[in-house]
């Protein structure tokens, strides 16, 4: 009996750490996320509380009426830069994150 109560405990153990570390993963910059959810086994989306941890990890701190966060990208056609604070009490901008594919 104290044998399996001893195998239990460590397959927490070794669960709590997986999960954990999951999570620091996931508050990594979007590159280094990436690479390291490369290298994961697909099994360990469906052992691991994937969504919750993401869900914190990513959630951010926006609440409804809130600005949205300021950014700068280049174009499509790669000649010139876009800031979204530009486009601020001029037009309505519409963000659409996604694919349509």
């Amino acid at each position: 009996m104290k044998l399996a109560g001893k195998i239990v405990a460590g397959i927490l153990v070794v669960y709590g750490l997986l999960t954990a570390g999951l999570y620091a993963l996931m508050r990594q910059p979007p590159e280094r996320f990436a690479k390291g959810m490369s290298k994961l086994p697909m099994i360990s989306m469906m052992i691991l509380p994937f969504e919750p941890l993401w869900m914190s990890a990513r959630g951010g701190h926006l609440q409804v009426g809130d600005a949205a966060p300021d950014f700068d990208l280049e174009t499509l056609d790669m000649q010139s830069r876009v800031r979204l604070s530009s486009f601020r009490g001029v037009k309505p901008v519409v963000l659409v994150f996604g694919s349509y594919t």
